[in-house]
């Protein structure tokens, strides 16, 4: 017929499109820069055109997945750093003093308020929502330079920032300065990022509806107040064109996005188009995988079902394929990670790397086996193996003018019990056996010696003749994490466990938030192929509700 666009006619036009949107882009000549792109729309390949032939670049983002992927298709290009590590550096050039990052220094000087101000402070907050005047900065000071050479990641960037905004002249320049995921920055990040903007050219690069990192104050705000308000500075920009998912999935997440702004939410919203890249290889994979797969199952069924699915998918593939499986919590990840090695797969990556918020005995003793007078090392091995009141004490000696360092002031006792500890580590660091007492030693440090026996000998006895399990799917690559740390993850295929609404909907008296929506949009847009809802209970989530019915298919046991 006439009026029908030949499949030919239809990818050109697609290209095109797209290379229209790219171009506006690289040849606008506005210094500040901001450009809203969705999931899987091209945000890596538009930051190599714009630092091409370019010399001195730097590539900025907080999220931990996405550096050493951009490092390597940066590479040659730019600089690509993650925001505490670029203010740790700076700090160190600007100050000529080497530091050191310690990621839980703020929660250890939490502690400190609450035993010498009986006080509750969330130095981080402070830190994130610039809350330069409040009088508890001043005691996180002094505390940080009792500790030594140590900053924590919100610190960090605090200390850079406030360092530039008094030393203007100081504020480094690049021919291109790069922001990766500035949806998620925060108030403290923002004033670097403005800071820098001062002296080089600024693209920034986000998408609020992925805004998942409220935890930290992050505000979608930033980027919307940027991409609408002129006075700003910046010239506003899309990338609207998804090459990563296959077209059902793209369509599910304009259904979300529908659905959300009828209920009310997402006000404030960038309004953009999310379209699905027409390309002819992308073609098959979407005609091969035209729906999302969704059924319901016993929480305790989920790693049979995902297992079986898998074996599925290398009988029709018999080829390989990446797998990604997101679940809501870390316990539900972790659970579903040892549930699978259980069952002979091999290649199980668990993604999700944040640990216990608290500072352990752990965490101050690897500090004493680099340096066993370590004073940061030495306060938090009192304050876990000391009662209450005696720490207490302790600490108040440390606010004393020409106060001594802590290891001075423990008794010796102390210090030998510690030491022996210290001793057992190192063993077990340099592959040496391990005596009654040395077990002993692990159990007063509540470690279990025989998971410690149990994880090595896993490595040393991956014998052939042990191995159980279907050979077909055993070497088949799959990542488990949660919806937070799945940001900058792709896979062929993702299961998204547990969904329903007692996970996906985190606030039952309120009810769907918009953190609740970008969470979900965020865990769809990883499968470059399929996507499998896997449900926990009977009662129909309120996102499938609003995705149309012809887009779900059950799956097929």
């Amino acid at each position: 017929m006439e009026n029908e666009v030949s499949p030919k006619t239809k990818y050109t036009r697609a290209a095109e499109e797209r290379k229209t949107h790219l171009g506006n882009i690289l040849k606008s000549n506005a210094r500040k820069k901001v450009v809203v792109a969705g999931p899987g729309t091209g945000k890596t390949f538009l930051f190599k055109e714009i630092l091409r032939d370019k010399g001195s670049c730097l590539t900025l983002t907080f999220v931990n997945a996405l550096v050493e992927d951009l490092a390597l298709e940066l590479n040659g290009l730019s600089e690509v750093k993650t925001l505490h590590s670029f203010a740790r550096n700076l700090v160190k050039q600007l100050t000529k003093k080497e530091i050191a990052i310690f990621p839980k220094l703020p929660e250890v000087i939490e502690e400190d308020a609450l035993a010498l101000l009986k006080e509750e402070v969330d130095f981080n907050r402070l830190f994130h929502e610039r809350d330069d005047k409040n009088e508890r900065v001043e005691f996180y000071r002094r505390r940080k330079d009792y500790y030594g050479d140590y900053y924590g990641y919100s610190d960090v960037i605090f200390a850079a920032v406030r360092y530039l905004e008094v030393h203007r002249d100081r504020i480094p320049s690049y021919d291109q300065v790069v922001v990766d995921e500035f949806q998620d920055f925060n108030r403290l990040e923002v004033s670097l990022i403005d800071l820098l903007s001062e002296r080089s050219p600024v693209l920034l690069a986000g998408d609020d509806d992925q805004a998942l990192y409220d935890f930290k104050s992050a505000s979608p705000e930033h980027i919307r107040s940027r991409y609408g308000d002129k006075t700003h500075g910046y010239e506003p920009f899309s990338l609207p064109f998804c090459s990563r998912c296959p077209r059902v999935v793209v369509e599910a997440a304009n259904d979300i996005i529908d659905g959300a702004i009828k209920n009310g939410s997402l006000q404030g919203r960038i309004t953009k188009p999310y379209h699905y890249f027409e390309d002819e290889a992308k073609n098959v994979v979407s005609d091969d995988n035209p729906t999302i797969s969704c059924g319901q199952v016993y929480a305790g069924q989920i790693p049979w079902a995902i297992g079986s699915q898998i074996v599925k998918i290398a009988a029709r593939l018999r080829a390989q394929f990446s797998v990604l499986i997101i679940s809501p919590t870390k316990t539900q990840s972790h659970h579903l990670t040892m549930a699978l090695k259980g069952k002979g797969f091999e290649r199980i990556e668990h993604a999700d790397k944040r640990g216990v918020k608290e500072p352990t005995l752990l965490d101050g003793l690897k500090l004493l086996l680099t340096d066993d007078e370590d004073n940061l090392g030495w306060r938090i091995a009192a304050k876990c193996l000391l009662e209450e009141k005696e720490f207490t004490t302790l600490l108040e000696k440390t606010t004393l003018e020409g106060a001594k360092h802590i290891c001075e002031l423990l008794d010796l006792e102390f210090k030998k019990e510690i030491k022996k500890m210290l001793v057992v580590l190192r063993k077990i660091a340099n592959d040496k056996p391990i005596d009654e007492d040395g077990i002993a030693v692990l159990k007063n440090m509540e470690l279990d010696p025989f998971r410690i026996m149990r994880d090595i000998l896993t490595e040393e006895l991956d014998l052939e003749s042990l191995r159980y399990g279907n050979p077909a799917v055993r070497k088949i690559p799959i990542k488990t994490t949660t919806i937070e740390s799945s940001k900058g993850l792709s896979a062929d295929y993702v299961f998204i466990t547990h969904f329903d609404d007692q996970y996906f909907v985190k606030d039952k008296k309120k009810g769907l938030t918009d953190k609740d929506i970008c969470n979900f949009l965020v865990a769809l847009t990883r499968a470059r192929k399929k996507v499998f809802l896997i449900s926990s209970r009977k009662a129909e989530p309120t996102f499938l509700q609003w995705i149309k019915k012809e887009r779900i298919e059950p799956i097929v046991r």
